[in-house]
This record gives structure tokens, sequence and C-alpha cells, in this order.
């Protein structure tokens, strides 16, 4: 089964989909530091490179389903959370543009919690009334990465659509028993480096791809709350910025000073670092051969926090390919 992906990132979503059966056969992604990353592991995928603002239906292929996750900045409660007002917000009806006139058999779409909140309420439900009105049948749920097999608490919304003649509702799966642990994902990672000055790569020298750190200080409200989790803990959120990655599961919880200030247990400082791009890689679930191509470390990062887990990813697209399977028989 055929599948088309907009916003793609560097593809955890289409990782996962691919990992249960489609073939992602063209993707859309208009950031150019995120080309080279995806050319290398989505060899026989076509990547479209304009806005998806500029991409016609026409120029989308005859696909099963198509996925993506229109960019979260506007909704997310960390952000502005400006939701739909935000330009970033409107990218939602292209989506819904393209999925109206290609009537693929299903759709999903994958966005922050912060879609739920109440200010944003009145647009959400607007979002879900176009997709209705483009002809599909809509579930949504908010989920915990976690319960799908992935080390890390992470909270997401996932809307998929079933086109209305299938006569298909879609169920979301029942979450993992196991939820996986730090532990399971980067224990056996040997040392990593630091960035070079000014939080350059280390390039090929590295002996793990993309096993290397952001270097530099740490921010007020950085220092504000404890940024480590243990071993058999889930990490916490991988965000889409490095100077805001978790610390290394190495260090002692960091000590509580006042409500607002934390610090680094003394004694301990040098054990406190940023997790590296490759182990943040391995808490979104992304396989080892899976090679992230930057200059500036905050752009490996940024990819790698903006993704969608590939486990995640899986467990939903294995649902929907069964379904559709079913469906057919």
């Amino acid at each position: 089964m055929k599948v088309a992906s907009f916003f793609s990132g560097a593809g955890g979503l289409d990782k996962g989909f691919e990992k249960a059966g489609f073939h992602v056969v063209w993707a859309n992604e208009y950031d150019s530091t995120i080309w080279d990353t995806f050319k290398l592991n989505f060899p026989d995928t076509k990547l479209d490179t304009r806005s998806i603002t500029d991409v016609e239906s026409k120029d989308v292929p005859t696909v099963d389903g198509i996925v993506g996750g229109p960019p979260c900045q506007s909704w997310s409660e960390a952000g502005a959370g400006r939701g739909i007002n935000d330009q970033r917000g409107k990218l939602f009806y292209d989506y819904i543009r393209i999925l109206k006139d290609k009537q693929p058999k299903f759709f999903l779409a994958e966005n922050v919690s912060g879609i739920l909140h109440p200010k944003h309420a009145e647009a959400f439900n607007a979002i879900l009334k176009e997709f209705e009105n483009a002809g599909y049948t809509i579930s949504y749920q908010l989920l915990n990465a976690n319960d799908f097999d992935v080390p890390e608490d992470r909270l997401r919304v996932i809307i998929v659509g079933y086109r209305k003649d299938l006569k298909k509702k879609f169920e979301f799966p029942e979450p993992q028993k196991y939820k996986p642990v730090l532990k399971d994902a980067i224990h056996d990672l040997r040392l990593a480096k630091p960035a070079l000055e000014k939080n350059k790569t280390n390039g090929d020298s590295l002996k793990i791809p993309n096993h290397e750190y952001m270097i530099g200080g740490f921010s007020t409200m950085y220092m504000s709350r404890n940024r480590v989790r243990s071993w058999d803990e889930p990490s916490f959120t991988i965000q889409a910025g490095g100077r805001h990655a978790p610390l290394h599961p190495q260090a002692p919880k960091m000590k509580f000073i006042s409500q607002n200030e934390r610090i680094f247990v003394p004694g301990k400082e040098d054990l406190y670092r940023r997790l590296s791009v490759r182990e943040c890689a391995r808490i979104q679930t992304f396989p080892d051969d899976f090679i992230f191509k930057y200059r500036d470390v905050a752009d490996g990062y940024k990819m790698i926090g903006n993704a969608v887990p590939v486990n995640f990813a899986y467990h939903i697209a294995k649902k929907i390919y069964e379904d559709l399977k079913n469906n057919n028989k």
C-alpha cells in the first residue's frame, strides 16, 4: 500500500509506516537543513521540497493514504499558542485541501497535546469538521508514546480518518504492557564526544554516527527544573532545541534550592551533560543505521525532536494496515 507524506521532517512517521508494510512513495518537506538526511535514509522516495502552499493536488501521486504532522509550534503550550491564527497553524488547511482532492482511503495527522487546550477548542473542532467534510470518518486520541514501545514520555494527539465509503471507524491500538525506560535505549552507548567549537559537528571522526552532544551553558529557565531522569525511568520529552535536551542519566537528579531553582549536585558537576544526538535518536526509536546529516549539532537535535517516534508511528500504522487489508477481503 502506498503513502504520501507531508511535513515529513527527518521521516520518523514515514519510517514507522514503512516498518508496518507501507511504501512511502512521495514526501514533502520545505526545510532545506533536512533534505540531505531524508534523501540518505529514503532513497526510493521522491522528495518534493516546496512549501505545501505551492503544491497542487495533481502533483501528488495517487496513494492509499496521506500522513503528516502539520507544524505544531503554533499549538504548543510551551510556545505562543496562537493556533490557527498563526501562519503555521493555517497549513492544516493546505493538508486538508490536498486530502479532499486526492481522496485516499485514509489519512493520519499528528500534533502536540496543546491543540486540545480549551483556548484552541473552536479551531480544533473546525479542523475536525473540515476533515469530515472532506469525506472521512474521524477518530482522535491523546496518546503517550511510552505506551507504544518508546522510552520517553511524549504526549501527542493522533487524528485518523477512514474514507466514509469504507464504512469503518479507526480504533486506536491498546497500550503495550511493558513501558521501556532509558536503560533499554541508551545503556550500551559508549562515551559521547562534545561538539566542536560553536557547536559544529565532529562529522566522520565519530565512531558512532551522531554520538555527540551540544556544549555551552544552561539558561536560568533550564535550571529551574530537574532535567535528569534515572536509568529506570522513561526520558523527558525530546524537544527540537538542543539547549533543552535532557541530561544524561549518569548524573544524579538536580538539587532543589527553591521553587524555580535547581543546581547540579556539588562535587558531581562533571557528570552533567546533555544527551547526545544519537541518544536522542535512540530514545525516539530511530534505528542506528538511520544517519542524520548536519553541520550544526542544533540541526540534528531539531530533526529528532520534531519527529514522530518510529515505534509509536509503527503501532498506529500496523493497525491501519490490518484494517485496510481486512476491508479488502
